[in-house]
């Protein structure tokens, strides 16, 4: 596993490079009409919104019953994050499983919490884009109305008897045991309350870039946060994409387009494409540094909610004097 997470990394970095080179010439001009207090602003926002999304997802595994120091939840997020740059959708979840299996985390709970911080940040994300967009984006209420009809359904469905339901019947047609610990409906609030901090940084974010771009008026905040929202939704449905390329780009520069000055919508989206994947490679790297992985501990440790294995009963030795 330590060589096949050392292979999805170096493709990671790959892909990565790969989506930062593609489109080089149109990028550096895009940057070039930004100030670097503006780059620097939208970039340190980013990354406030990556971890509160982490944040989001250690409440949710809290919840399942395996709590994990904030050190090694940073690492294992940040690493694993990573592999979303590869086409498909499996590899981040699949790495950050493998990770938390260091820490005793059983993998059906790693799973769960995946699952529940990934629907939390989508559900809010269709939610911020339904009550943004409607008001100040026609060309987002023609085109993606239907999106906004799902955002109460997939919001009901965290629900925590509904999620505890849909998770057990995964683990069942998985031929896994049912989950110990169900997310209680507390649990459940904390984390998405923390995806909904995510937003509001990823807001400030397109925010930013749309001002400097050339953006104006008093609903500039509220079209740049529901933009931001809509397009990272439409990237995660694109299956195939690593990280949604192509597909966030395209839904932001839709609703964009009417109210910012003729090109200025693409310049936002190629910026904070970079932006954001500066910031992932940005929370890998400090991830390695800090470290963070388990202390090598005794077999009979036990851990609340994560359990370690036992040691043996030895019989048959000599009773003290005492």
């Amino acid at each position: 596993m330590r060589a096949l997470r050392i292979l999805l990394v170096v493709l990671a970095l790959a892909f990565c490079a790969y989506s930062l080179v593609d489109q080089w010439d149109a990028t550096v001009r895009a940057f070039e009409q930004m100030s670097a207090w503006t780059l620097l602003g939208a970039f340190v926002t980013g990354m406030a919104g990556l971890f509160a999304w982490m944040l989001s997802w250690r409440v949710f595994l809290a919840g399942l019953g395996s709590p994990l120091p904030l050190k090694a939840m940073y690492r294992i997020s940040s690493i694993s994050q990573l592999g979303k740059y590869v086409p498909g959708k499996v590899w981040a979840v699949v790495t950050q499983m493998e990770m938390a299996k260091e820490h005793d985390v059983p993998r059906a709970r790693s799973f769960g919490s995946t699952l529940l911080a990934v629907a939390a940040s989508q559900a809010t994300g269709l939610a911020v884009a339904a009550v943004t967009l409607p008001l100040v984006s026609e060309a987002a209420r023609e085109r993606y109305w239907w999106l906004f009809l799902l955002a109460p359904v997939v919001l009901a469905c965290l629900h925590p008897r509904i999620v505890t339901w849909g998770l057990n019947l995964l683990l069942k047609l998985a031929r896994r045991p049912p989950l110990e610990h169900p997310v209680s409906l507390a649990e459940t609030v904390r984390g998405v309350v923390w995806a909904v901090v995510g937003w509001f940084f990823f807001g400030l974010h397109m925010w930013m870039l749309c001002a400097a771009a050339g953006g104006e008026g008093k609903g500039l905040p509220f079209l740049a946060m529901g933009a931001y929202a809509l397009a990272f939704v439409a990237g995660f449905l694109v299956f195939i994409a690593p990280g949604g390329i192509g597909a966030r780009e395209a839904a932001m520069v839709l609703v964009l387009t009417p109210a910012m000055p003729a090109g200025a919508p693409i310049v936002v989206a190629l910026v904070s494409r970079v932006l954001l994947t500066l910031a992932d490679l940005a929370n890998a790297g400090i991830a390695v540094l800090i470290g963070g992985r388990p202390p090598k501990a005794p077999k009979d440790a036990f851990e609340a909610g994560n359990e370690r294995e036992p040691e043996t009963l030895v019989t048959g030795t000599q009773p003290t004097k005492e």
